[in-house]
């Protein structure tokens, strides 16, 4: 009888970088996956960053409804969750790796665990481990890479499985020690993935013989940049023999101004700066010397094929634990990541479907067949639903995603024509809503009169921006009109209308 559900997810990992997929990267662990159970091929977030992707994927709600709109914000502690939910309905619920509902600062007014001094005062973290936004159990750290965020129960792990010197392989807070880059000091058996499997590999064991449904998140930070990871898969690829993807001359000049910045030594970007709005993300030259992308592909590609080893060991427990039959199985990425595609980097306001498009994989049990590759549009903010439907629980009024359950199991062929994503990375300036359909996609910005056009049929590389192509004015007029109803669609109803007044 399905009663459990393991949640693996990544972090800013391309669509495109599965072995199934793509044969220059080696996953078969996730290729096994996908195997088992269908490949989802048109999977989008709701943001492409983490605080609010990871934030709707427990509320089951958008970033413009759930409050934590951007990096540096935070989800309130009082919204309801998916965990909330399941924990009052008898599902222990657990998270192990990345949370990131909390800001880096905390203040009076938005207190923060995840954030100086809290971070690595070990004290605390050997006493706390919950209950946070819904989940009982939580074991987390904060760090991509060597960044100095590390702490929490991470540190409290490495310190306990004998490696006390822990703080040598990251950086300080000062600032004084540079990144490393590429080969990472760190042992593999000191690696937040070791850590993350074994520690969720603990858990299954526990509920498994505690008899107790649960919900578990393997919360992984890789292949987010920096591009590091230890030996011997930060030589795994070739940096002479990987694909590097590269920009189209040209491509940017009916985009908005921000895209042609990028490619720009000393862009200034100071029209987009506002009062607190403590910067963006992906507003810098993107420019990156030939040999050095050719390395941080190879990299990226390593510390991927590292994860996914990880990710076989999870799932190889689960099996042995003889909980397969029973448990719905869910991977995916928070968003995707631009590592050359349009000469771009990282991630920003850039809506192009390598930064919003993320890897969607699901195995349930009561599935239909395996193997099966599916164009159903699936959002991250459909998880925390069609998780309460798999486990037989109602789906509270708040939650606006859709049931993706019978889609899942292949039993209904899709469930929605359209995904929403959201970019309020600032309070007000360059706040882009994007419109994304079985063909096109369409992106308005927030008190500017450009915005980006794209026929997914005809241009699957979004190289051609059709904005202001007036052979598309009708067309573009009834996605404007289709955003609008999508954007609309994310408000909920919080009560049936009971009375005539």
């Amino acid at each position: 009888m399905p009663r459990n559900i393991l949640f693996i997810t990544t972090d800013q990992q391309h669509w495109n970088t599965l072995g199934v997929l793509n044969p220059e990267v080696k996953t078969p662990n996730l290729d096994r996956l996908a195997a088992s159970g269908t490949l989802f091929e048109r999977a989008y977030c709701p943001n492409p960053t983490c605080t609010p992707t990871r934030a709707s994927i427990i509320t089951g709600v958008h970033p413009s409804r759930h409050g934590a709109y951007s990096l540096g914000t935070k989800l309130p502690e009082d919204v309801p969750t998916v965990g909330r939910a399941m924990a009052d309905a008898g599902v222990a619920t657990a998270l192990v790796g990345k949370a990131h509902f909390q800001q880096l600062v905390s203040t009076e007014e938005f207190p923060s665990l995840e954030s100086y001094p809290t971070l690595q005062d070990l004290e605390f973290w050997r006493a706390f481990h919950g209950p946070f936004y819904g989940f009982d159990h939580v074991e987390l750290a904060r760090n991509h890479t060597d960044e100095a965020h590390v702490g929490q129960h991470y540190a409290i792990w490495m310190e306990e499985n004998g490696f006390p010197e822990w703080r040598d392989h990251f950086r300080p807070p000062t600032g004084t020690q540079p990144a490393q880059k590429h080969s990472w000091s760190l042992p593999e058996r000191h690696h937040y993935n070791a850590w993350i499997t074994e520690r969720s590999s603990a858990l299954m064991e526990q509920y498994s013989a505690e008899d107790t449904p649960f919900f578990l998140w393997a919360s992984y930070f890789d292949p987010h940049p920096s591009y590091l990871v230890p030996e011997p898969w930060a030589s795994m690829y070739d940096p002479e023999t990987v694909t590097v993807p590269h920009g189209v001359a040209g491509e940017h000049e009916k985009n908005p101004p921000h895209f042609g910045l990028t490619q720009t030594e000393n862009p200034d970007f100071s029209r987009w700066q506002e009062r607190d709005g403590n910067g963006l993300h992906g507003f810098q030259s993107h420019l990156v010397a030939p040999d050095e992308a050719k390395r941080n592909v190879a990299t990226y590609y390593g510390m991927i094929s590292m994860l996914d080893a990880y990710v076989g060991k999870l799932l190889d427990r689960l099996e042995s634990l003889g909980l397969a039959d029973e448990t719905l199985v869910v991977f995916t990425s928070d968003h995707g990541h631009l590592f050359g595609q349009h000469g771009m980097t990282a991630k920003g306001t850039f809506h192009y479907e390598d930064l919003i498009r993320v890897p969607f994989i699901t195995v349930h049990p009561d599935q239909s067949d395996a193997g099966r590759r599916s164009n159903a549009i699936q959002s991250l903010v459909d998880i925390a639903p069609s998780f309460l439907s798999f486990l037989g629980l109602p789906v509270p009024r708040f939650m606006t995603g859709r049931n993706q359950n019978d889609v899942w199991k292949g039993s209904v062929a899709s469930v929605r024509d359209y995904a929403l994503v959201e970019n309020r990375h600032q309070p007000n300036r360059l706040y882009a809503k994007t419109y994304v359909d079985a063909r096109y996609k369409i992106t308005a910005y927030y008190g500017e009169r450009w915005g980006e056009l794209f026929d997914l049929e005809t241009d699957p590389g979004e190289h051609r921006n059709l904005w202001d192509d007036p052979t598309m004015s009708e067309i573009k007029l009834g996605l404007l009109h289709r955003l609008l109803d999508a954007a609309a669609d994310t408000e909920h109803v919080p009560m049936p209308r009971v009375a005539i007044a």
